[in-house]
C-alpha cells in the first residue's frame, strides 16, 4: 500500500476539529520559549500523561528536548492572537505577554482556559516530528470556551 499525497492528507486532517495549545519551556539560562501546537492529546490517567508533537525542523525543538519540564497552555476562545504570535517566526514571542513561572519553572500564560505543568517523561521520533510525553505534575483550569481550529481556520464553539 502506497502513501497518499501530502496535500490530500493535510486537507483530510483539517476536517478534524482540534483545540489550540501553546507549549512552553525554559532554556538552560532560564529564558522562556514557546510555540503553538494543535498536535496535543491526553494519553493516560494513571499516571497522568499527555503527548505533544513538534516538527523536527522547528528551531526551538531543542529547548524542549533538553529541558526537564514543559507546560501546556490551552487557549481560550478570545486568544487567537496569542496562537498567531506563538506560531510566528519571531524570537520575541513573550515580549509584552503576561505570564508567570509555574512551580516547575515553565512559563504559564495568563488568560488561558487551562494549563498543565509536565515533567518530560519520554521522547521519540515518528516521521517528521518529535513526540514528547509529559507526566502532568500540576494543573489548573477556569470556566470558559476553547479556541478551536477546523478546516484550516480558527473557530469558536457555536460557529
Amino acid at each position: 500500500m502506497s502513501s497518499i499525497a501530502a496535500s490530500l492528507y493535510r486537507r483530510t486532517c483539517s476536517l478534524f476539529a482540534t483545540g489550540i495549545t501553546v507549549i512552553t519551556t525554559v532554556d538552560e539560562n532560564g529564558h522562556p520559549h514557546g510555540m503553538t501546537v494543535n498536535s496535543f492529546s491526553s494519553v493516560s490517567l494513571d499516571p497522568p500523561l499527555v503527548l505533544v508533537c513538534i516538527d523536527l525542523r522547528n528551531a526551538i525543538l531543542g529547548h524542549f528536548l533538553t529541558s526537564a519540564c514543559f507546560a501546556v497552555n490551552i487557549l481560550a476562545e478570545h486568544q487567537e492572537e496569542v496562537s498567531r504570535r506563538f506560531s510566528s517566526a519571531s524570537e520575541n514571542r513573550f515580549h509584552g505577554m503576561e505570564w508567570e513561572r509555574g512551580a516547575s519553572g515553565a512559563p504559564l500564560l495568563a488568560g488561558v482556559l487551562a494549563r498543565m505543568e509536565c515533567a518530560l517523561s519520554k521522547t521519540f521520533e515518528a516521521g517528521d516530528h518529535a513526540m514528547l510525553v509529559g507526566e502532568v505534575r500540576h494543573a489548573s483550569w477556569r470556566e470558559g470556551k476553547p479556541l478551536l481550529y477546523f478546516n484550516s481556520s480558527y473557530r469558536n464553539i457555536g460557529e
